[in-house]
């Protein structure tokens, strides 16, 4: 049976930013914001702005609500438990604070590996263990394949291996990594694995039970909701890590001894916006079961219109003399996600991208925080690269307008 096919016109609906004339080929900086999460980021403020925890009425309804949004997001990600979720302002933030609640279990002599493809956020907090007398040990991007190969991790780890850091989808490369099979060999050696799956989530169903891992953090804001995000923590695990809000707050209260200064309610009520679009969509193409089977298929028509997308611009680029994709060369494989970066000889990636300023499309030039891999492949003499990003929102049309653009823009 063929897959059905997304209603881009009912999709785009959804979007009000989509209205406004811009072509949006930035999404791996940012995608545009679902209208019902908006909507109930107003309502949280204007209907339910209390503090929560108290007896009264009003207190113990807001304080539903921001439980029930706790409970979707657990949902979105396939948590055993909604209170593995912890929230907060950025993927950042939380790695960070996942670093610093399992410093004090860690010993001088104990070893953390981090990949040279991972966004700074996934790598910039394990590297600062080596103050704590941790040897840091580095996953190299293979500069010929242009990714991360297994054959490299296995050296790495040993006895002394506490962590892996590595991201489920390079936010350059597009690549989509094997974060299961890197999640056996880590628990067969003792150690445990964080996952940066903020390229990933977009695009993809996030299942933080299969991928393996022990921990996964992404940015709601990448996913069609505001400034945010979760880190997901397995449950024995995070009820062993250290307290990091007031004295009283004990490490068996999770996860609110990691919530310093607790959730942004509004915020947290208004992702749950993102799992109702998600499910309803599914719905909507002949899903039936649960919400995660609703919100599987959703993301199986997704990444069936965005690969074919990126086979578009794939294509385009394949063609372009003096061009270099940076990643895979095709989207037919189902191997990557649509997130595609290249540079042009005798260009800077600067330059490019300034000229399709003018014709109202956003794409973006730069390192994407992914500096450590950028110096490693040696595109710092561009600029860095362009790299043009697809949702499941953009059109082909849209992808016709940018290779016009480019195609004046290089010539």
């Amino acid at each position: 049976m063929p897959m059905a096919t997304l209603d881009l016109a009912r999709i785009r609906s959804e979007f009000p930013a989509l209205a406004g004339g811009t072509v949006f080929l930035d999404n791996a900086g940012g995608s545009q914001v679902l209208g019902r999460v908006a909507d109930r980021v107003r309502d949280y403020l204007l209907h339910d702005n209390v503090q929560l925890g108290a007896s009264y009425r009003a207190s113990q309804q807001a304080g539903e609500r921001v439980l029930s949004a706790r409970r979707a997001i657990a949902d979105l990600v396939h948590a055993a438990h909604d209170d593995e979720i912890v929230m907060g302002p950025s993927t950042t933030a939380l790695i960070g604070t996942l670093v610093e609640a399992i410093r004090p279990g860690l010993q001088p002599g104990d070893e953390v590996i981090v990949t040279e493809t991972d966004h700074e956020a996934n790598i910039g907090a394990w590297v600062r263990l080596a103050e704590a007398g941790v040897t840091v040990r580095v996953w190299r991007v293979d500069v010929d394949r242009l990714g991360l190969h297994l054959d490299d991790l296995d050296p790495l780890i040993g006895p002394r291996t506490k962590w892996v850091a590595m991201t489920q989808a390079s936010n350059v490369l597009g690549s989509i990594n094997p974060v299961a099979e890197v999640a056996r060999r880590v628990h067969a050696a003792g150690a445990r694995l964080c996952v940066d799956a903020v390229a990933y989530a977009p695009h993809r169903l996030v299942d933080v039970q299969a991928c393996g891992a022990d921990a996964v953090v992404f940015s709601f804001y990448k996913v069609f909701g505001p400034h945010y995000a979760l880190l997901w923590v397995r449950r024995e695990l995070l009820l062993t890590l250290a307290s990091l809000n007031h004295f009283f707050i004990g490490r068996e209260v999770i996860p609110y001894k990691l919530q310093r200064g607790n959730v942004n309610y509004e915020l947290s009520y208004g992702c749950a916006g993102i799992v109702d679009y998600l499910t309803e969509v599914g719905t909507e193409l002949g899903a039936v079961g649960d919400a995660r089977a609703r919100m599987q298929k959703a993301f199986d028509a997704f990444a069936q219109h965005e690969d074919a997308l990126a086979e578009q611009v794939l294509s385009w680029l394949r063609d372009r003399p003096g061009v270099r994709i940076i990643g895979l060369s095709s989207a037919a494989t189902g191997a990557r996600v649509p997130t595609i970066s290249f540079v042009a000889a005798g260009l800077m990636s600067e330059a490019i991208v300034r000229r399709v300023d003018a014709h109202g499309i956003g794409i973006r030039f730069g390192d994407f925080y992914a500096r450590r891999l950028i110096e490693a492949l040696g595109l710092q003499v561009h600029g860095g690269v362009v790299r043009i990003s697809i949702a499941h929102y953009n059109t082909a049309d849209e992808i016709g307008r940018l290779l016009v653009a480019l195609d004046e823009a290089m010539a």
